[in-house]
Order: C-alpha cells, then structure tokens, then sequence
C-alpha cells in the first residue's frame, strides 16, 4: 500500500468514527485550593463533549470520602451533567452504606460504581465484596451501578476463570454495566470480552483508557492493579523523561490507535482516567471526532 493510501485509509477510519462514540471521564477529588481549581477547569472543558457520566474515586478514609461526596453533587449542580461516586465497602458498615446511598438517591445521584476497594496493610474487618455492595445498593433504590473489571486479571484473583466468576456474580447481583481497569494490550481486552460472552454475562464492557503522560509514575500503577507495559510502550517513552510536550503526543497518539482499532470490533463506549487535566483526554476526544453540543 503506498503511503498515500495508508494516510487516506487512517482519515477514512476517524471519519467513520465521527459522533459515533459515547465518551465517560474519571476524575478524584482535589485535596487543596489549587488542585480544585484544576479539577472545575477540567470539569467545564469536558462537559461541552456531552459525557455519558463522570466518576469521581475515593480512597478508604471517611475524610476523603466526603469530599468525594461534595464533588459529586457539586457536578451534578453546578455543571448538569451525571456524576457517579465510586463507593467502597472498605471503612463503612453496611448501615453507613446505605445511609450513603441513600442520601446520593436523595440528592439526585443515580449512578454508582460499586467497587470492594483496597483494603489496608493489617485491615482486620471482614470482606465486604463488590457483590455484596451491588446486592446493598440494589436494596437501597434502583440505582444504575457500574463494576469494575481486569482484563489481565485482578492483582489477588486466584486465577482468571476465578476473576471472571466475581465479576459474573457482580452483574448477577444487580450490576449493569462493567468499567474495566486500564489496559495496553488491546488483543487482552478482546479475549476477555469473549470470555464474558462465554460465561453469560451480557453487560457491555466498557474499556478503560488511560493516556500516559507520565511513564515513570505508570510502572508504580501497573505493577499495583497487574497491568502489563507491552515492550513497544517502554520503547516510545525512551529518552522522553525531561520532555512533556512529546510524551503528551505519544500518549495522545497510541490513546487514539487503541480507539480507532476498539471501536472497529464494535466497542462504542470509551471511559477515559484524565488524572483530572482536560487538554490532553478534549485533544484525543476531537481528534476521535467527538465534538462540542
């Protein structure tokens, strides 16, 4: 193929993906004046691309969790658009959960991502499954509640058919749409779609996509949630530590391929980790031919 052709064939592929694709965006709660200020620039920018939803993460402690529940009901006042609270069975009771839960009801909030959470060196409580959390929110109002899925298997799953047995228990018990963990290996991702046909779960799974910025700080997160850096990935970041402007295009540039080939095995749903900046995840959205209502 010359390479008029391949340019031509690469044009017809973003063409073909123009407002074809719905688009979600995670962000956590800022812990000073300065990162607040990020957070609602972010938040403004995005909104204009009418995203299905926004998530905002919490850790485990009580104090960040409110501030989660301050943001969530902040975007869904201020900015109008559908914000979904991660929540966690880590450091609440079952009856604080529900009072949680009941309160989002109240304030409007109908979307939830119901995740176990990570559980503390030396935590001693007894384990309060994603499940379990999806079953108490099920109780509790009709909510719409995502989960959270690993391709490459969750880091203290024993095994992967053991991972997907969770997972399928997860939208037994109420769950109805499935979120995965960040992934590069796009073939990964596409074998554990299949996987869930096979085992009966019909929820779409929704891929995670995280535009690398920072490769440094990327091996600490993948080594944690059992992500595997493919060696091209490594090799396209060599030599760019003292360089963001290029790492911003690298990480725009693969973000992008992973999409286009994505959504070409009819995957239409994207859910982008945006670390709470906006011109980076508002570049690849426009580019991918999602653009301003």
């Amino acid at each position: 193929m010359s390479y008029a052709k391949e340019i031509n064939t690469l044009n017809q592929c973003i063409s073909e993906l123009n407002g074809n694709i719905n688009v979600s965006f995670e962000f956590f709660p800022p812990k000073n004046a300065e990162m607040e200020t990020l957070l609602w620039n972010s938040i403004h920018r995005l909104k204009t691309l009418s995203p299905k939803f926004v998530s905002v993460t919490y850790g485990a402690n009580s104090g960040e969790r409110e501030r989660t529940h301050q943001v969530v009901k902040s975007i869904k006042q201020q900015a109008g658009i559908e914000a979904a609270p991660h929540l966690t069975g880590i450091d609440a009771s079952p009856e604080q959960l529900k009072e949680i839960a009941q309160d989002y009801w109240n304030n409007g909030i109908r979307h939830i991502v119901a995740l176990r959470g990570d559980e503390p060196s030396g935590y001693q409580k007894k384990s309060f499954y994603a499940a379990d959390l999806v079953a108490l929110l099920r109780s509790v109002a009709d909510f719409d509640i995502s989960v959270a899925a690993y391709p490459e298997v969750h880091p203290d799953a024993k095994s992967a058919q053991a991972d997907l047995i969770n997972l399928k228990r997860k939208i037994d018990a109420g769950a109805n749409h499935v979120i995965t963990q960040f992934f590069f290996d796009v073939e990964s991702y596409l074998r554990f779609r299949d996987r869930c046909v096979t085992i009966g779960i019909d929820a779409e799974i929704v891929p995670g996509i995280l535009p690398v910025t920072n490769f440094k700080q990327l091996g600490k997160m993948a080594k944690s949630t059992n992500v595997r850096i493919p060696h091209w990935l490594a090799k396209m970041y060599e030599g760019l530590d003292n360089d963001p402007a290029t790492r911003n295009l690298v990480a725009a540039s693969i973000a992008i391929d992973m999409v286009k080939v994505l959504s070409r095995e009819g995957v239409k749903d994207f859910h982008f980790y945006t670390l709470n900046r906006s011109e980076l995840t508002y570049a690849i959205c426009h580019t991918l031919g999602v653009r301003p209502h």
